[in-house]
């Protein structure tokens, strides 16, 4: 039995890149080594001009990653200003640097209100919208980081580039 995705991709929610087909969407944890594979595979498939429409959802697993939380909701307050692919691509950059003051020095870099940035870490203000993506990886089946839907159904390949790459190819063969 194949998982399938829950719930379907949503455009006005989704953190979503690309367009078209092929859809890779990946939940992940800015503080899971594996993760930051995959998502170096996925920056490399995009520089090569591989075509497809790229997803990322939360699913932080808290209980051995302790800075995944607040990454995720630091992701979601850069959204909330119009920045969550510059926060996305910082956090895996410097994966091994996730404190709090890690992330507002981020915020710092990449332009942010840095007083709106701190409220919303305070209170919470992104909990919920982390904890909605956290929720639907696990009603697709998730246990672990990365989950990787392609269109819609659950992938079990690797997340190396190469397989990926065949993976996302209509003919299953390498594209340039």
């Amino acid at each position: 039995m194949r998982a399938i995705l829950v719930p379907e991709i949503v455009e006005a929610r989704d953190h979503v890149r690309g367009s078209g087909r092929p859809t890779l969407l990946v939940y992940g944890d800015y503080e899971c080594p594996y993760t930051r594979i995959a998502y170096r595979s996925v920056q490399a498939l995009e520089a090569d001009g591989v075509a497809f429409r790229f997803v990322f959802r939360h699913f932080p697993l808290v209980e051995i990653h302790p800075h995944a939380l607040a990454a995720a909701e630091a992701s979601e307050a850069a959204t909330a200003q119009e920045r969550f692919w510059p926060m996305h691509d910082l956090l895996f950059r410097r994966q091994k640097a996730l404190e709090r003051a890690d992330l507002e020095r981020y915020a710092a870099e990449i332009g942010l209100n840095g007083d709106r940035f701190r409220h919303d870490l305070d209170a919470h203000v992104h909990l919920d919208r982390v904890e909605a993506d956290r929720a639907s990886a696990l009603a697709g089946g998730a246990g672990g980081t990365p989950t990787i839907f392609l269109d819609g159904l659950r992938y079990r390949g690797s997340y190396e580039r190469a397989e990926l790459r065949r993976a996302l190819s209509p003919s299953g063969e390498e594209n340039a």
